[in-house]
């Protein structure tokens, strides 16, 4: 019999047997019975009451010909033993599952040392020669376009140029550090154009389409990364750099650690399941209290109540960010954009909440302090 039913036995083995060919019913000791006797039969939960056999009794003698719940399956059978609570073919000695701890879902080890590594080349580069920290942002951009293209290619056949996006990408960098806004614009605007025309050496067809997945890599990659060009080339341009990276990894680790110990309800289940709300929460008090104290010690003529607003914008587009590159690679049907950082994943993985973040700091620093 069928656990989760009360209809039908399944099917008849051999010749007046139930079960499979070999076997008796599901539990029982007894022998097989034929097709007429079994036949008269009343279906009955093979699961024996705990709670005893009194109103087992009183059921039996309301309906004689009913079976009992704490006998045997059916009426013309003698009584056996109770049904094993493990299967046929299991391990008895096998104790009740445990549940097991909550785990980080990734080599914290790992990415811990890439994680110092990192820092130390960001804070060498930053502050011995602001120029060198540009050739930083240039690696991240290029080794992030390589990284966004190959997957596009690989997973939705979508080719898109690397070469005029590099060079673009280098580019744009280079002219937001040297001339702000308005060099960064115009790079990107060649840029764009320059993947237009790259594309059209090969076949027409899905030409539309691979200009618009280049041209959104454009704007993704290279000119949201501008704006940290933009913060260095200020006076005090490493104190905003590094305030900047300092505030969106405090939000980042806020949102692990508490939705990792706390997380119950889910932020945006379709897009990333991992994510909490509690673990927003997480980032922006986090981040707030990084910003209170970063604007009033390390950025000139900066202030706590400023910081609390930079930390709320900040752990807002970090998240944001974060769905952003989630969306994007669900849509790709994979976890990480690369292997390149061990417990990390990619460099875009990394990337993901710094690029939108970039361009809000960025803003909120001319506002409260001036462009420098």
């Amino acid at each position: 019999m069928n656990e989760s039913s009360w209809g039908a036995p399944p099917g008849v083995g051999r010749a007046g047997q139930w079960g499979p060919p070999d076997q008796g019913p599901v539990g029982s000791a007894g022998p097989a019975h034929d097709w007429g006797a079994a036949a008269q039969t009343r279906p009955m939960p093979i699961v024996p009451d705990a709670g005893g056999h009194q109103d087992d009794d009183r059921d039996h003698r309301d309906d004689p010909g009913a079976a009992r719940l704490s006998g045997p399956l059916f009426r013309d059978e003698q009584p056996q033993e109770p049904m094993p609570t493990s299967l046929p073919g299991s391990d008895s000695s096998e104790q009740p599952h445990k549940p097991q701890k909550k785990s980080a879902g990734r080599n914290l080890r790992a990415a811990i040392g890439v994680g110092l590594g990192l820092g130390a080349v960001i804070l060498f580069s930053l502050f011995v020669y602001k120029p060198l920290f540009v050739g930083v942002i240039v690696i991240a951009v290029v080794v992030g376009l390589w990284e966004l293209t190959s997957r596009l290619s690989e997973r939705k056949d979508i080719k898109v140029p690397l070469v005029p996006l590099a060079l673009g990408g280098t580019a744009m960098v280079v002219a937001g550090y040297v001339r702000g806004a308005e060099g960064a614009w115009v790079a990107m605007a060649l840029t764009a154009l320059a993947v237009l025309v790259w594309r059209m050496t090969e076949a027409p067809e899905n030409y539309l389409r691979d200009v618009t997945a280049g041209v959104f890599a454009t704007f993704y990659v290279p000119f949201l990364a501008t704006f940290v060009a933009m913060m260095l080339a200020a006076d005090d341009g490493p104190q905003r750099v590094l305030t900047f990276l300092l505030l969106t990894v405090v939000s980042d680790t806020g949102a692990y650690a508490v939705g990792w110990r706390f997380g119950k309800h889910k932020l945006a289940p379709r897009i990333s399941p991992g994510k909490t709300r509690e673990g927003l929460f997480g980032a922006v008090l986090f981040a707030m209290v990084a910003g209170a104290l970063s604007m009033e010690l390390i950025i000139d003529n900066g202030a706590w109540w400023q910081g609390l607003l930079l930390g709320i914008a900040v752990a807002a587009s970090a998240t944001l960010g974060d769905l952003g590159e989630s969306m994007i690679k669900r849509d790709l049907g994979i976890k990480d954009m690369g292997t390149l950082l061990p417990g990390h994943g990619g460099i875009m993985d990394r990337l993901d909440s710094l690029l939108p973040t970039a361009p809000i700091v960025w803003l909120l620093y001319v506002i409260f302090v001036g462009s420098g």
